[in-house]
């Protein structure tokens, strides 16, 4: 993995946490953080942003969509709803043991991306 390629794994992480966090603390009103969750979740957004636009400086297409990579993005969006899902049914719904079961499901789905993305290069 190149040098710049890792930078931009560790930068989509930490944009995707201060996002979801942001989102989190704007939207629960237990928390009672509104103005902080906003101002957390635009800062990741801005991280985020911050991905397309050096693939752009790079001479590559910001986001690349092939049949290939059509197959992955489903599995991978399968497997983050269901993830999430399992969450709120712990959480939220009081559901722990279906919850669990649903969350190991969607790790188990996302685990399933690595083998796939492996299997198209």
């Amino acid at each position: 993995m190149k040098k710049k390629d890792f930078v931009t794994l560790i930068l989509s992480t930490i944009g995707g946490i201060l996002f979801a966090l942001g989102m989190c603390m704007a939207l629960l009103p237990e928390w009672g953080a509104m103005r902080q969750g906003i101002v957390i979740g635009v800062v990741g957004a801005v991280v985020l942003l911050a991905v397309p636009v050096r693939r752009r400086m790079d001479g590559k297409p910001a986001i690349v969509f092939s049949g290939k990579a059509i197959g992955t993005t489903l599995l991978g969006i399968a497997g983050a709803i269901a993830l999430g899902v399992g969450m709120c049914m712990t959480m939220i719904w009081n559901m722990m043991i279906p919850g669990i079961a649903v969350g190991i499901v969607g790790i188990v789905l996302l685990l399933c991306l690595i083998p796939v993305i492996k299997g198209l290069q």
